[in-house]
């Protein structure tokens, strides 16, 4: 089941920014339709009480957690957390009590996910001793008595060691490569010229690289420096304990802080449903299990509300599919695509951009094949790229699946590929698959409007203008319309008119050959004109046929001439009609006897009295006369 095809995965992507933690996101990336009816009605009713409160009570202050699970996993390895990872825990433990009294607050809109504040810990106290004794990335000194004091002398000696460097440096000036003490190694020293290194008592720290220079700790601060290095190390034993003091209060609350954890990556996936929701205006549709598909101006997510068609489609419960047609650049695709994805949105809990009164059957799987599919890699032609999809999906498809082909049967001959094309509908149609299809061939059209259980729909197409509506209309057959907008783009006339009669038959004065017209860029003049083959199509007087495409029934006056051009009578009227817009319906030997007058059928009552009389005498006053129509 690929559903890249319908752009689910774009769906997904704008889902996951919606989310704060890590985990929501992930839960998100791995969203599927449900199959569970109970359950597909239960996340669809959770994101529409998420989108109430979100609508009620504005964004939720859920927290990004981002690195918390590290903390807890470190914690229950007896490890010690860093101040960082503290005040990440009380800034959840924050968010908690934030959550839990937004939640309150949302539970008189809807109820039905306002219980998770319940279920959030109260971390109140871990909190506040958190607070107490961790400052951003330090242990502050209230964290304890010992630690006030410690850091009050370690204070108090560092000004005391500074004092007589000061004075050092006064009095030694002379010595020194420059007037300032510094540090190194964690120890206070001054820069003593190499010459005068003698000069200045204390111990050699460090030499420059030059060695020019000889950092020494003077002996008058040596005992100083001594004793606050002993209080440093005391400071970070207390430091150390304090933090391991924190560790095991967050160990004693592991098992609710998880909880926690849980119940907000939950909120977080739902209301990034919610947000969701409200960027594509989008709401709750009906969903289950009857096999039929109601969609009440439905929007393509991805589409611009402002630019886009709403859409009524209905597939109901007696249809197993329904055929589109319609022109070129029509929203055929678009439609087939904007049904499927509002399917799988829903059917994952999702909402979905349409009206109210919209219902999504559930499917156990979702098959596509739409689009170009050549692939040079495998030296696939199109047609072939489509017959492999297609093949596939008839190896995976079964009742309760959602089959969308787009322009089956292209890519090939027209006569072969519409064999293809009704073949497969029937086999999907055999094994209970509810499809969506789109065709420009003319005997799917007819099949769809003759078989039981398929709905024909198309595209609106505006004569006039010659611009597609991008309006489905449900119940009716429609035209490609590739001549008039073959005539639009600026196709020559004589052009259209032959090919409007190699399509539909008739008579007309164009001149099928006209004079060779040299195309800009060619050197080639073709003088000669081209000889015409037409094929005959078999009809015999009294078949019974249906005309293409509007489906009209006839009875065969005369077969084909030498141009495949066939008189059709329908309703009294005769028609010329081109062999290849015929379907045979009942063979004239299924209809009458061998040796049957078919002048009861063709004449009029007076024209076969006059055929009577004239048959036993000659009468020079005598007329007969035969009116033949022509369909253009």
């Amino acid at each position: 089941m690929n559903t890249n095809s319908l752009e689910f995965n774009i769906i997904i992507e704008k889902l996951k920014t919606h989310a704060l933690s890590e985990n929501a996101r992930e839960v998100l990336s791995k969203l599927s339709p449900s199959l569970n009816e109970g359950k597909c009605i239960k996340l669809m009713a959770e994101t529409t009480a998420a989108r109430k409160i979100l609508d009620a009570c504005g964004s939720p202050p859920l927290p990004s957690m981002n690195g918390l699970s590290d903390a807890l996993i470190l914690t229950e390895a007896g490890g010690m957390l860093t101040p960082e990872q503290l005040t990440s825990i009380a800034q959840f433990a924050a968010s908690c009590k934030r959550v839990a009294s937004y939640l309150n607050r949302g539970e008189s809109v809807d109820g039905l996910i306002a219980f998770y504040g319940r279920s959030l810990p109260d971390l109140t106290d871990l909190r506040l001793e958190i607070e107490k004794c961790v400052r951003g990335d330090s242990i502050c000194d209230e964290a304890s008595a010992s630690l006030k004091d410690l850091r009050r002398r370690m204070e108090n000696l560092e000004g005391n060691i500074k004092e007589k460097l000061s004075a050092l440096l006064k009095s030694r000036k002379e010595y020194l490569s420059d007037n300032y003490y510094t540090t190194r190694g964690g120890r206070y020293v001054l820069p003593v010229l190499r010459q005068f290194k003698n000069q200045v008592s204390g111990t050699v720290v460090e030499v420059s690289g030059t060695g020019s220079t000889i950092f020494i700790e003077p002996s008058a601060v040596s005992k100083l420096q001594a004793e606050w290095s002993m209080l440093s190390i005391e400071e970070d034993s207390e430091v150390r304990r304090i933090l391991y003091t924190l560790t095991s209060m967050v160990e004693n609350h592991i098992g609710s802080i998880r909880l926690g954890m849980e119940a907000m990556e939950i909120l977080d996936a739902l209301f990034a449903k919610a947000k969701l929701s409200l960027e594509m205006k989008a709401g709750p549709a009906q969903i289950g299990t009857g096999r039929r598909v109601i969609i009440k101006q439905g929007r393509h997510p991805l589409l611009s509300p402002e630019n886009c068609v709403p859409l009524d489609f209905i597939m109901d419960e007696g249809a197993s599919g329904v055929i589109i047609t319609g022109p070129n650049t029509g929203g055929k695709t678009v439609t087939v695509k904007t049904v499927g994805l509002l399917s799988l949105m829903a059917q994952c809990g999702l909402h979905i951009p349409c009206a109210s009164g919209s219902y999504i059957a559930m499917h156990d799987g979702y098959f596509c094949d739409i689009g170009d599919s050549q692939d040079i890699s495998q030296n696939l032609s199109t047609f072939s790229g489509h017959m492999s999809n297609i093949i596939r999906i008839l190896e995976s498809a079964s009742c309760d699946s959602l089959v969308m082909l787009d322009e089956l049967g292209s890519g090939t001959d027209p006569a072969e590929g519409m064999g293809i094309a009704i073949a497969v509908l029937e086999e999907l149609k055999r094994r209970g698959c509810m499809f969506l299809v789109t065709t420009h061939y003319p005997q799917v059209k007819d099949w769809s409007e003759n078989t039981e259980g398929v709905r024909s729909a198309r595209m609106a197409f505006d004569k006039k203008s010659l611009q597609p509506l991008y309006l489905l209309e449900m119940g009716k057959a429609g035209e490609s319309c590739a001549l008039d907008i073959a005539r639009r783009l600026g196709l020559a006339e004589h052009l259209l008119l032959r090919a409007q009669r190699e399509v539909y038959g008739g008579h007309d004065k164009i001149e099928t050959n006209p004079p060779a017209i040299a195309h800009p860029k060619s050197k080639l003049v073709r003088s000669e004109p081209v000889k015409e083959t037409a094929g005959h199509g078999g009809f015999q007087m009294g078949d019974s046929v249906t005309l293409l495409p509007g489906g009209e029934i006839g009875i065969v006056y005369r077969p084909a001439n030498e141009k495949g051009e066939v008189i059709v009578q329908v309703k009294g009227v005769k028609f010329m009609v081109k062999h290849t817009r015929l379907k045979l319906r009942v063979p004239a030997a299924e209809l009458y006897p061998p040796d049957y007058d078919f002048s009861i059928i063709f004449d009029t009552v007076e024209q076969r009295k006059a055929h009577k009389k004239m048959g036993k005498h000659h009468d020079p006053d005598l007329i007969l006369t035969y009116n033949e129509e022509i369909f253009k």
